[in-house]
Protein backbone atom coordinates (compact mmCIF):
# COMPACT_ATOMS: atom_id res chain seq x y z
CA UNK A 1 0.00 0.00 0.00
CA UNK A 2 1.35 3.23 -0.96
CA UNK A 3 1.53 6.08 1.97
CA UNK A 4 0.07 9.47 1.55
CA UNK A 5 1.69 12.26 0.09
CA UNK A 6 2.77 14.84 2.37
CA UNK A 7 0.78 18.03 1.15
CA UNK A 8 0.76 21.72 2.68
CA UNK A 9 -2.37 22.68 4.37
CA UNK A 10 -3.74 25.13 1.64
CA UNK A 11 -3.85 21.61 -0.38
CA UNK A 12 -5.67 19.76 2.29
CA UNK A 13 -8.32 22.33 2.64
CA UNK A 14 -8.94 21.52 -1.03
CA UNK A 15 -8.91 17.80 -0.64
CA UNK A 16 -11.16 18.37 2.41
CA UNK A 17 -13.70 20.87 0.77
CA UNK A 18 -14.16 18.25 -1.99
CA UNK A 19 -15.05 15.37 0.96
CA UNK A 20 -11.68 13.56 1.20
CA UNK A 21 -11.40 11.80 4.55
CA UNK A 22 -7.85 11.33 4.39
CA UNK A 23 -7.29 15.14 4.40
CA UNK A 24 -9.85 15.48 6.96
CA UNK A 25 -7.88 12.77 9.03
CA UNK A 26 -4.30 14.38 8.38
CA UNK A 27 -5.78 17.98 9.76
CA UNK A 28 -7.21 16.08 12.75
CA UNK A 29 -4.05 14.95 13.67
CA UNK A 30 -2.59 18.39 13.11
CA UNK A 31 -4.93 20.39 15.36
CA UNK A 32 -6.25 17.84 17.82
CA UNK A 33 -3.49 18.10 20.15
CA UNK A 34 -3.61 21.72 20.43
CA UNK A 35 -7.50 22.03 20.02
CA UNK A 36 -7.85 19.43 23.33
CA UNK A 37 -4.62 21.73 25.32
CA UNK A 38 -6.69 24.88 24.30
CA UNK A 39 -10.07 23.02 25.47
CA UNK A 40 -9.07 21.62 28.95
CA UNK A 41 -7.69 24.86 29.70
CA UNK A 42 -11.60 26.21 29.59
CA UNK A 43 -13.11 23.29 31.03
CA UNK A 44 -10.47 21.91 33.21
CA UNK A 45 -12.55 18.70 32.83
CA UNK A 46 -10.78 15.89 30.54
CA UNK A 47 -14.09 13.92 29.74
CA UNK A 48 -15.83 17.42 28.47
CA UNK A 49 -12.80 18.52 26.22
CA UNK A 50 -12.48 15.36 24.57
CA UNK A 51 -16.41 15.33 23.63
CA UNK A 52 -16.17 19.48 22.91
CA UNK A 53 -13.08 18.51 20.70
CA UNK A 54 -15.36 15.80 18.68
CA UNK A 55 -17.96 18.11 17.88
CA UNK A 56 -15.59 20.87 16.54
CA UNK A 57 -14.45 18.67 14.24
CA UNK A 58 -17.57 17.03 13.48
CA UNK A 59 -18.65 20.83 13.03
CA UNK A 60 -15.64 20.95 10.47
CA UNK A 61 -16.71 18.50 8.57
CA UNK A 62 -20.13 19.08 8.18
CA UNK A 63 -19.13 23.00 7.09
CA UNK A 64 -16.05 21.66 4.43
CA UNK A 65 -17.63 23.25 1.76
CA UNK A 66 -17.73 26.58 3.32
CA UNK A 67 -13.93 26.58 3.55
CA UNK A 68 -11.90 29.30 1.93
CA UNK A 69 -8.22 28.02 1.52
CA UNK A 70 -6.54 31.31 1.19
CA UNK A 71 -7.65 31.96 4.89
CA UNK A 72 -6.29 31.04 7.95
CA UNK A 73 -8.02 27.89 8.95
CA UNK A 74 -6.56 27.58 12.61
CA UNK A 75 -8.44 31.43 13.13
CA UNK A 76 -11.54 29.56 11.65
CA UNK A 77 -11.36 25.72 13.48
CA UNK A 78 -10.75 27.91 16.61
CA UNK A 79 -14.04 30.50 16.12
CA UNK A 80 -15.76 26.92 15.98
CA UNK A 81 -14.11 26.13 19.10
CA UNK A 82 -15.72 29.25 20.88
CA UNK A 83 -18.72 28.09 19.56
CA UNK A 84 -18.67 24.48 21.17
CA UNK A 85 -18.06 25.75 24.06
CA UNK A 86 -20.75 28.55 24.38
CA UNK A 87 -22.85 25.65 24.02
CA UNK A 88 -21.45 23.26 26.12
CA UNK A 89 -21.79 25.84 29.17
CA UNK A 90 -25.30 26.46 27.79
CA UNK A 91 -26.27 23.01 27.99
CA UNK A 92 -24.48 22.47 31.29
CA UNK A 93 -27.01 25.50 32.66
CA UNK A 94 -29.60 22.56 32.61
CA UNK A 95 -27.53 20.00 34.69
CA UNK A 96 -27.26 21.63 38.03
CA UNK A 97 -23.77 19.28 39.37
CA UNK A 98 -22.10 20.22 36.38
CA UNK A 99 -22.91 24.46 36.34
CA UNK A 100 -21.97 24.10 40.13
CA UNK A 101 -18.53 23.15 39.11
CA UNK A 102 -18.17 25.46 36.10
CA UNK A 103 -19.20 28.21 38.90
CA UNK A 104 -16.74 26.79 41.12
CA UNK A 105 -14.38 26.99 38.21
CA UNK A 106 -14.41 30.29 37.45
CA UNK A 107 -13.93 31.68 40.83
CA UNK A 108 -10.83 29.45 40.92
CA UNK A 109 -10.02 31.72 37.45
CA UNK A 110 -11.04 34.66 39.38
CA UNK A 111 -9.02 33.90 42.28
CA UNK A 112 -5.99 32.83 40.37
CA UNK A 113 -5.31 35.85 38.59
CA UNK A 114 -5.82 37.89 42.11
CA UNK A 115 -2.97 35.56 43.90
CA UNK A 116 -1.07 36.43 41.13
CA UNK A 117 -1.37 39.88 40.55
CA UNK A 118 1.95 40.52 42.03
CA UNK A 119 4.10 37.98 40.27
CA UNK A 120 3.61 39.42 36.97
CA UNK A 121 3.94 43.32 38.11
CA UNK A 122 6.59 43.34 35.41
CA UNK A 123 4.12 42.19 32.81
CA UNK A 124 2.96 45.07 30.18
CA UNK A 125 -0.16 44.31 30.91
CA UNK A 126 0.00 44.59 34.71
CA UNK A 127 1.84 48.16 33.93
CA UNK A 128 -0.56 49.26 31.85
CA UNK A 129 -3.13 48.33 34.37
CA UNK A 130 -1.45 50.26 37.26
CA UNK A 131 -0.71 53.18 35.22
CA UNK A 132 -4.59 53.28 34.12
CA UNK A 133 -5.59 53.88 38.20
CA UNK A 134 -6.45 57.37 39.41
CA UNK A 135 -3.28 59.15 40.46
CA UNK A 136 -3.54 58.72 44.23
CA UNK A 137 -5.15 55.22 43.96
CA UNK A 138 -2.16 54.07 41.61
CA UNK A 139 0.63 55.29 44.24
CA UNK A 140 -1.21 53.70 47.25
CA UNK A 141 -0.88 50.21 45.25
CA UNK A 142 2.70 50.99 44.38
CA UNK A 143 3.76 51.77 48.22
CA UNK A 144 1.64 48.80 49.51
CA UNK A 145 1.98 46.17 47.22
CA UNK A 146 4.89 47.00 44.86
CA UNK A 147 7.50 48.53 47.76
CA UNK A 148 5.83 46.08 50.48
CA UNK A 149 5.04 49.22 52.90
CA UNK A 150 2.72 48.77 55.81
CA UNK A 151 -1.03 50.64 55.87
CA UNK A 152 0.18 52.24 58.91
CA UNK A 153 3.04 53.78 57.06
CA UNK A 154 1.82 54.93 53.88
CA UNK A 155 -1.08 56.69 55.60
CA UNK A 156 1.38 58.41 57.75
CA UNK A 157 3.49 59.44 54.08
CA UNK A 158 0.32 60.28 51.93
CA UNK A 159 -1.84 61.84 54.91
CA UNK A 160 -4.72 60.03 54.47
CA UNK A 161 -6.82 57.51 56.75
CA UNK A 162 -5.96 53.66 56.91
CA UNK A 163 -9.42 53.07 55.96
CA UNK A 164 -9.21 55.08 52.90
CA UNK A 165 -5.92 53.19 52.01
CA UNK A 166 -8.32 49.80 51.94
CA UNK A 167 -10.61 51.26 49.97
CA UNK A 168 -8.16 52.08 47.59
CA UNK A 169 -6.67 48.91 47.34
CA UNK A 170 -9.73 47.12 47.23
CA UNK A 171 -10.91 49.28 43.85
CA UNK A 172 -7.38 48.72 42.97
CA UNK A 173 -7.11 45.34 42.58
CA UNK A 174 -10.48 44.96 41.32
CA UNK A 175 -10.03 46.96 38.33
CA UNK A 176 -6.50 45.50 37.43
CA UNK A 177 -8.03 42.16 37.93
CA UNK A 178 -10.55 42.78 35.39
CA UNK A 179 -7.86 44.43 33.18
CA UNK A 180 -5.51 41.12 33.19
CA UNK A 181 -8.89 38.96 32.49
CA UNK A 182 -9.58 41.47 29.68
CA UNK A 183 -6.37 41.07 28.30
CA UNK A 184 -6.30 37.24 28.03
CA UNK A 185 -8.19 35.68 25.53
CA UNK A 186 -8.74 32.52 27.72
CA UNK A 187 -10.34 34.04 30.69
CA UNK A 188 -12.23 36.46 28.31
CA UNK A 189 -13.90 33.25 26.95
CA UNK A 190 -14.25 31.72 29.82
CA UNK A 191 -16.11 35.00 31.54
CA UNK A 192 -18.52 35.20 28.58
CA UNK A 193 -18.99 31.66 28.81
CA UNK A 194 -20.47 31.69 32.94
CA UNK A 195 -22.30 35.05 31.56
CA UNK A 196 -24.24 32.84 29.07
CA UNK A 197 -24.55 30.30 32.02
CA UNK A 198 -26.12 32.85 34.11
CA UNK A 199 -28.02 34.56 31.39
CA UNK A 200 -29.17 31.86 28.90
Amino acid sequence: MKSRPIMNERELLLQLRAGDTGSFAQLYGLYSPRMLGFLLKLTKREEAAREILQEVFIRLWEKRNTLDPDKSFRSYLFRIAENCVVDFFRKAAQDKKLGKQLMDLASERYLHVEENIYEREKSAILNQAINLLPPQRKRVFELCKVEGKSYKEVSLMMGISVSTISDHLLKATRAIRQHILLSDHIATLLSFCIIRLLFP
